[in-house]
């Protein structure tokens, strides 16, 4: 979803002069007309918010709908334009300004041809749509009923998806052809001989809702069985055959977007909305190589203490012990639930304010966990009565360490991912900013800067556990040096493999599964170590202004006091707290 989010802080909002109530009234009309447009364009986000306009409707996937959102974009900007917005109060200022920006990124993305790059190794339509049944209610006959119609309307959404990829094709805008290895079984996998087995027919895979009979829940999983084998099966089989006699043949030889019509302006555009900063691609680049050097000297005084010559020997012990690496997934789980609830027992001492919502954990789907990162956060919803999940992944089981779990835990789940947004999901701000969107430079930099915070919990109360942190917090600094790498400076793949293999400690699937998710998806891993960088650094302004005022508690509910905001209103925000604090 686009940036759609706003924010202000805290000493804004309660020392603001009230201004013109129109001009006001006015943004605050727009923002909600944005905000039903964006419901319109998104039914099925629409339905996990409890929303039930568009209950059955699944969207339109072409072109002509990425051209019509750009041109009410335009309207909408215009619109803004014409509101006087020097009679805005404090806080309505900063929210034209980040619906300015949400805005512009529409337009500006629009005009670039990779529009049609339509999935990578980390998203694709087929998967979003087997997907689709985890973040729907399922309480009603109405729910059922409005889950099976959509399903039924898989082959357009496939055909519209084709369409726009064959688009692609032609204008040579392709994903390179290193990254699409095993694609095909993230749609074959998706077939099941017994439909009863589909993750498609999952919500009749549970329990029978109280308030629908017997025989009419049978007869909604008789549609939704129909609906796979006669809709779905046959779509996914089609889009297997386009995919190995069209797509395959004419993926991108070169793993840089660069290398693409108009890839180098692509990139710029794909860095500035990432990371929210006007930072060049060399400038990250040299960011990312003075993180590494420090992370790699950090790295052999954990090694020196753990009793290795060397920081090598050390990472090739843990690569190798057969202690570190569970024989079941059902080990590996169990491993991740006493992490996580020892995590959760500690944050009351971090946090003036812990959200409602709780979240689980859950296996990856199988067809996709092979060629998938680590482990993911999908929110919850608390319109419908959904906890947020922390999915691990319980493939290569002799390549997810042990000593990795700390470190993943506190990123995906808490103080990670599902505190921020849950949290965000709970402030009493309006629909646009809890669900609008989440800038990445915020939400993934506050998640590598909660990996840091596992240091104040005792969580890595090992050396093996230390590495596995600093070999995380290395993995986000490598990604500065290999995105831009491979999509500014002309690196190959296997530069990017051999930079990560030599700096970090992951382990070879690891790190192919990565080195194929920055390809894929340009720009968006810059996010995570730009957005830590600078949470550390107003961390470290507060507590040297503060001295002895500074409550770290009290810090860590400013910064996810107005949601996920770009990086520049977060430092204004920080700063206005500091000030208050000293005011008082």
């Amino acid at each position: 979803m686009r940036n759609l989010f706003l924010a202000a802080s805290a000493f804004a909002l309660i020392y603001a002069v009230p201004a013109h109530a129109d001009a006001n009234g006015d943004l605050k009309k727009l923002v909600d007309d944005v905000w039903a447009v964006t419901l319109k364009d998104q039914p099925i986000y629409a339905s996990a918010l409890g929303i039930d306009t568009y209950a059955g409707e699944v969207g339109d996937y072409t072109l002509a709908a990425q051209d019509r959102r750009a041109a009410e974009a335009a309207a909408f900007l215009k619109r803004l334009d014409a509101i006087p917005a020097s009679q805005f109060d404090a806080a309505t200022k900063v929210e034209a300004g980040i619906l300015r920006r949400a805005l512009n990124s529409t337009i500006e993305g629009n005009r670039f041809g990779q529009r049609t790059i339509n999935f990578t190794t980390y998203s694709s339509w087929h998967q979003q749509f087997a997907g689709m049944a985890q973040n729907l209610p399922f309480k009603t006959k109405a729910d059922f009923d409005s889950y099976n119609k959509r399903l039924a309307q898989y082959g357009r959404v496939n055909d519209e998806n084709i369409a726009v990829a064959d688009i692609a094709i032609k204008g040579k805008y392709t994903q390179p052809c290193e990254t699409l290895t095993g694609f095909e079984g993230t749609v074959s996998g998706l077939i099941q001989a017994d439909v009863t087995k589909s993750r498609f027919f999952a919500p009749y895979a549970g329990k029978r809702p109280e308030g629908i009979s017997q025989i009419d829940f049978d007869m909604l999983a008789g549609t939704a069985a129909k609906n796979i084998q006669t809709v779905i099966h046959p779509a996914l089989n089609k889009q297997l055959a386009w995919y190995t006699a069209n797509y395959k043949p004419a993926c991108a030889k070169a793993p840089g977007v660069s290398a693409q019509p108009g890839g180098s302006g692509y990139y710029a555009f794909r860095v500035r909305e990432e990371t929210t900063t006007d930072l060049s691609p060399e400038q990250i680049h040299q960011i990312g190589l003075n993180e590494v050097a420090r992370i790699r000297a950090e790295m052999v005084e954990v090694a020196t203490k753990a009793g290795y010559p060397s920081r090598e020997a050390f990472i090739k012990h843990l690569r190798t012990d057969p202690q570190y690496y569970a024989n079941t997934p059902e080990e590996l789980m169990l491993q991740v639930a006493r992490v996580t609830k020892t995590i959760d027992g500690k944050m009351p001492s971090l946090f003036g304010r812990l959200p409602r919502l709780p979240y689980g954990i859950k296996e990856i789907p199988a067809e996709t966990a092979e060629g998938t990162t680590t482990a993911y956060y999908n929110p919850g919803s608390p319109e419908i009565g959904l906890s947020g999940t922390y999915f691990v992944n319980t493939s290569k089981l002799n390549q997810r360490p042990f000593w990795e779990i700390p470190a993943l835990s506190v990123h995906e789940a808490v103080p990670g991912h599902h505190h921020q947004i849950a949290l965000q999901q709970e402030l009493p701000l309006s629909d646009f900013r809890k669900y609008g969107a989440f800038f990445t430079a915020f939400t993934e930099g506050w998640g590598l800067y909660s990996e840091r915070l596992g240091i104040e919990m005792g969580l890595y109360d090992t050396p093996a556990k230390d590495m596995g942190r600093l070999s995380y917090e290395m993995w986000r600094a490598c990604r500065l040096v290999v995105d831009t790498g491979i999509h500014a400076k002309g690196w190959s793949k296997q530069q990017a493999i051999d930079f990560m293999t030599n700096n970090s400690a992951l382990s070879a699937a690891n790190i192919e599964a990565e080195v194929n998710r920055y390809i894929s998806w340009p720009g968006q891993a810059l996010a995570y170590k730009l957005g830590e960088l600078k949470i550390r650094e107003l961390r470290m302004i507060a507590t040297k202004e503060l001295g002895a005022k500074f409550d770290l508690a009290a810090f860590h509910d400013v910064v996810l006091g107005q949601g996920s905001v770009p990086l520049d209103v977060l430092e204004a925000q920080v700063k206005d707290w500091v000030a208050a604090e000293k005011a008082k």
